[in-house]
C-alpha cells in the first residue's frame, strides 16, 4: 500500500475520530488528532470558536511540517483534523503538494440528528477532550462546506450507519 495521507471531513460527532482510529490500525500508519493536541497545548485557553481558530492556526504551523516529514519517511498519516472548510482543505492540499504521497479525503455524510445524538452520548461519557454544546454544534456547522470535485481530492464517502 502506498504512503497515504488520510483526511477527515464531517461535522462534530459524525465519527471522524472513530474512523481515524480504524484507518490508523494499519502498519506504518499513525494518527495525529487535532483534539488531543489542542487539548494538551491549549485546553484551558479554548472556550469559544474564535479561541479554537486561533489555537488551531498555531498548531498547524507545527504539525504541517511534521506531517510532511512523516510522509517523506514513508509513514502514512491519518490527519484527524477537520477538513470541513475550503481554508482547511487548502492547508491540507499544501501539505500534499510537498510530497508524492497518495491521499484520501474521507467524507462522513451523517445527518445532524445523528451527530447530535452522538454528541449528547459522547458528552455524557465525559471521555472526549471537548464537550461541545448543541449551540456550538450549530455554530460550527454553519461553516461546513462539503468538498467538490474541483478541489482535486480523492473523496471516499462514508454514509451514516443507521444502527449508530
Amino acid at each position: 500500500m502506498p504512503t497515504t495521507l488520510h483526511l477527515m471531513c464531517g461535522k462534530i460527532a459524525s465519527g471522524k475520530s472513530s474512523l481515524a482510529a480504524k484507518l490508523g490500525a494499519v502498519d506504518h500508519t499513525i494518527v495525529i488528532s487535532e483534539d488531543d493536541w489542542l487539548n494538551a497545548l491549549y485546553g484551558e485557553d479554548m472556550s469559544s470558536i474564535s479561541d479554537y481558530v486561533r489555537c488551531m492556526a498555531k498548531l498547524r504551523k507545527v504539525i504541517g511540517p511534521h506531517v510532511v516529514s512523516l510522509l517523506h519517511a514513508n509513514v502514512s498519516v491519518v490527519l484527524d483534523f477537520q477538513a470541513n472548510t475550503l481554508e482547511s482543505r487548502h492547508w491540507m492540499r499544501g501539505l500534499l503538494d510537498q510530497t508524492s504521497a497518495a491521499h484520501q479525503l474521507h467524507v462522513l455524510d451523517v445527518p445532524d440528528e445523528i451527530c447530535l445524538m452522538r454528541l449528547h452520548a459522547r458528552n455524557a461519557l465525559a471521555e472526549h477532550p471537548f464537550a461541545a454544546t448543541e449551540e456550538q454544534f450549530r455554530q460550527v456547522s454553519e461553516h461546513f462546506v462539503a468538498p467538490s470535485s474541483e478541489e482535486g481530492f480523492n473523496i471516499v464517502l462514508h454514509n451514516a450507519d443507521p444502527a449508530s
